[in-house]
């Protein structure tokens, strides 16, 4: 008999069909001896849709809600249908005995497996390969020791209760708001609170009153000190007045050595990354957004073998990993920028502590370090080397010394006043010397905006002692503003998310994307801001679908059932219970929504505003009413015409005197019905007696509208 393999993708697929032996290669399928290894692509079956049970469903209306299936159904997703068919005619196959769960080891992986398993009625034995990386000797590894597939029963509930939740949570807050407003209002269990949390924000910024404020410094000749009214004040002065007085005072006097105060500190290694961790790290140093890092990690993971599973929320490894990690540091060493530190590690035994390997802080998988691959650095691409780079850098960390440093503090008596001043003098450079002329790395980032009159910044102290007379070559005031809390970036917002257990490592760069396509956030720079649409839906919203420790508590539950604490009926009645009471809130609701794109065109069909809609293709105009369903692209379409000068493609419009052709790079004017218009470069003249028998709209009303000006 022969064992079925079922991995989440081809890719993968291949590789452990590679390791098995099956070298028969099939559309659907790798078979060898023993086993037949086949792939889904991604999930081949979901939740069914609302008309699946009822055709009435396929209307949206408030009429029809809540919608809460006793018994949720699943069915085949049609545009991934012809695989479903052929892993349901290999399971049907009398030569296969046992079933073997390959696909990635979590919880979204479980529930891939397990649908598949469920739909084809599965009833013969099946078991779990569970690894943490793709190299051949884990797989191999992993074949050697595949677990009871019932050892992951209390995972793939809890990963039903997650899909279960997102349906009738989503789906009915969705359509209730939809309906509701005549509008397309999206809202889930997760994206929800995490808009809320940039919402917040957005109001502390727009409430936000500046403050002024004044600061004194001190020129000591070789060193700067600060003033500050005590020594644990924030050196604000709250008026003018006293600034100029104390500035005025102090100039050109001398100061006493009061205090001096000196400690060698040390800093430890950061802990190894896990995929949050990452991703935030990604997105301060590289520019990554949380989703661009996920894709490109799992290229390391899956095409490349060079780093180890990518979506864990574990900082830490397990014990069983010690005896690798010396054969992981030699395939690092063979890589040029790494050798010299790697090789350097290598000469004596690696320091494993507790900040390192830790059993009882490990979950279902161990913190993302490098595998002991053959590493070619010429065959990854941009993105693919700095990623790589981030987590190599991380992993030599760990094994180097404390970085240690010698701090000292010293306190300056004034004619009764106290100007403080630090200095710090790097003793041992430790674990940061794994990055080099690279920044330190900040373990936590809080994207608040540093006051920077509450500590003094580091410097080099010349020698002193106590009772040491130093003049003040110049006291000056500087005048402050406070400022607002800045805009989360996604890293801060990713920290933010983990705080409030919004999502698990593996959902929550989806659920930003997922905001941003929707329209109700945006990039502006490097930050995440709010729409007007955004705004508004936070406003329309039931309050409890706001608040992320709803959520919290939630996504604890979930995890609870994963471990086989939790009660998965009392879950998912409770989910049902806040559905319908969150549907009637939105029934019964007086407010109004009005969208904040509309803008003065109307539309063909029923005469109502368009809005303009930001999607992948381009600028759309879509009906603002919903029922109406009219979209046209806001983008003039290109015609095969090239321009004369920059022999791009020329803009199509449309004029009182007909169609013409524009570059909207040149401004070259050419009609499409054999008409005259001005050619070449239009000058001033040309522009002003076109004009006047053309009616210029959209992109090429505001390119001669800028020509003019400058011709002014």
């Amino acid at each position: 008999m022969k064992s079925i393999v079922l991995a989440e993708k081809p890719s993968v697929a291949k590789e452990i069909a590679r390791v098995l032996g099956c070298s028969s290669k099939q559309k659907s399928h790798y078979e060898g001896q023993n086993y037949i290894v086949t792939w889904a692509l991604g999930h081949l079956v979901t939740l069914a849709e609302p008309e699946d049970y009822d055709p009435v469903y396929k209307q949206w209306s408030l009429d029809t809600l809540p919608l809460l299936p006793d018994d949720m159904k699943l069915k085949v997703l049609k545009e991934t249908s012809h695989q479903y068919k052929a892993v349901a005619a290999l399971c049907k196959r009398p030569d296969i005995g046992e079933f073997i769960i390959a696909t990635d080891a979590g919880r979204e992986g479980e529930l891939v497996a397990r649908w598949i398993m469920k739909l084809v009625k599965w009833r013969k034995p099946f078991k779990r390969l569970w690894i943490s990386s793709q190299t051949d000797q884990a797989i191999k590894e992993g074949f050697k020791q595949l677990r009871p597939g019932r050892e992951y029963d209390h995972l793939y509930a809890s990963a039903v209760c997650r899909a279960e939740a997102d349906w009738l949570i989503g789906l009915n807050v969705t359509r209730a708001l939809t309906c509701k407003y005549n509008a397309q209002l999206s809202a889930g269990r997760v994206q929800t609170p995490t808009l809320s949390i940039l919402m917040k924000r957005e109001d502390e910024i727009n409430t936000f009153i500046p403050q002024p404020y004044w600061t004194l410094e001190a020129d000591c000749g070789s060193f700067r000190a600060h003033w500050r009214e005590k020594e644990n004040h924030d050196g604000r002065i709250r008026d003018k007045e006293t600034a100029e007085s104390l500035a005025s005072l102090l100039n050109h006097s001398e100061a006493i050595v009061e205090k001096l105060k000196t400690a060698e500190k040390h800093e430890p290694h950061p802990l190894a990354y896990d995929l949050t961790e990452l991703q935030r790290d990604a997105n301060r140093r590289l520019g990554f957004s949380a989703k661009q890092t996920s894709t490109v990690l799992q290229r390391l993971y899956e095409q490349h073998k060079l780093v180890t599973y990518p979506r864990t929320d574990s900082r830490y490894l397990s014990s069983d990993m010690v005896s690798t990690l010396k054969g992981r540091m030699q395939s690092i060493a063979g890589a040029s920028p790494y050798a010299p530190l790697a090789k350097k590690l290598l000469r004596g035994s690696l320091a494993v502590t507790k900040r390192i390997v830790d059993d009882s802080k490990v979950t279902d998988h161990h913190a993302i370090i490098p595998t002991d691959q053959y590493v070619q650095l010429g065959a990854l691409s941009n993105e693919e080397r700095k990623l790589y780079d981030l987590i190599v850098r991380r992993f030599l960390a760990l094994f180097c010394e404390p970085y240690r440093y010698e701090e000292t503090s010293v306190v300056l008596a004034a004619d009764g006043h106290r100007f403080y001043a630090r200095g710090r003098v790097p003793k041992q450079e430790g674990w940061r010397e794994a990055y080099g002329s690279m920044q330190s790395l900040a373990e936590e980032d809080t994207d608040e905006q540093e006051d920077d009159t509450r500590g003094e910044p580091d410097q080099l102290l010349p020698e002193l002692k106590e009772g040491q007379r130093v003049p003040l070559k110049a006291v000056k005031y500087k005048e402050r503003r406070t400022e607002p809390p800045a805009r989360y970036s996604e890293a801060s917002l990713l920290t933010q998310m983990e705080k409030h257990q919004l999502g698990t490592p593996a959902t929550r760069a989806d659920i930003i994307e997922k905001l941003l396509s929707s329209d109700t956030i945006e990039r502006n720079g490097s930050r995440l801001k709010p729409t007007g649409k955004g705004k508004q839906l936070i406003e329309l919203v039931v309050d409890e679908l706001r608040s992320p420790e709803m959520t919290a508590s939630w996504e604890a539950e979930l995890e609870r059932i994963a471990k086989g604490k939790g009660n998965r009926e009392a879950f998912m009645t409770g989910i049902r219970e806040q559905a319908a009471k969150w549907v009637e809130e939105i029934k019964q609701e007086t407010k109004t929504y009005k969208p904040h794109n509309l803008t003065h065109s109307r539309c063909p069909e029923c005469g109502k505003p368009l809005m303009e809609v930001k999607s992948k293709r381009g600028r759309s105009l879509v009906c603002s009413d919903r029922e109406c369903g009219f979209r046209r692209s806001a983008e003039p379409a290109l015609s095969n015409k090239r321009c004369p000068q920059c022999r791009k493609k020329m803009e199509i419009h449309t004029g009182k005197a007909g169609k013409y052709a524009q570059c909207r790079h040149c401004n070259v004017i050419e009609m499409l019905d054999g008409s005259k218009a001005p050619r070449g470069r239009v000058n001033k003249q040309a522009i002003e007696k076109y004009s006047d028998n053309v009616s210029l709209t959209g992109g090429l009303a505001d390119a001669l509208k800028a020509a003019l000006e400058k011709k002014d």
